[in-house]
């Protein structure tokens, strides 16, 4: 299920290399759902593959429109049980209707490859 959400863009980090097969890039966005409210939610968001560079085209303190889907994962590790989400984020455009960042129709969903599973040395869930 796709998601949509707008808000101000405050932190875009560097692309990072998880293993020889997958790389991400993150992302935070500042979100009020009350424009009055005095209180901020901050939303870290994920960028994949060849996503990775949606987001530079978009500047810090600018307003930006989010389309992301949620990702949840189970991990387990020496009897260990975790559960991950991810806001993973797919297009991205002005919020006024500018430059508008999206992926090409023919990357593979990232939720149904497993980018790592092949790399024995590589424990992460992601």
């Amino acid at each position: 299920m796709a998601f949509e959400i707008t808000g101000k863009l405050v932190e875009k980090f560097e692309i990072q290399n998880v293993s020889d097969k997958f790389k991400k890039r993150e992302f935070v966005i500042e979100y009020r759902d009350n424009p009055n409210s005095s209180f901020s939610e901050f939303l870290k968001f994920q960028l994949t593959q060849d996503r990775c560079n949606l987001i530079d085209v978009n500047q810090l303190g600018q307003d930006i429109k989010v389309w992301f889907n949620l990702r949840g994962r189970k991990w387990e590790k020496d009897g260990n049980v975790s559960y991950f989400t991810n806001l993973e984020a797919w297009k991205i455009e002005a919020a006024s209707g500018g430059m508008s960042s999206s992926a090409p129709a023919s990357l593979p969903d990232v939720a149904s490859s497993d980018y790592t599973k092949d790399d024995p040395g590589n424990d992460l869930p992601f």
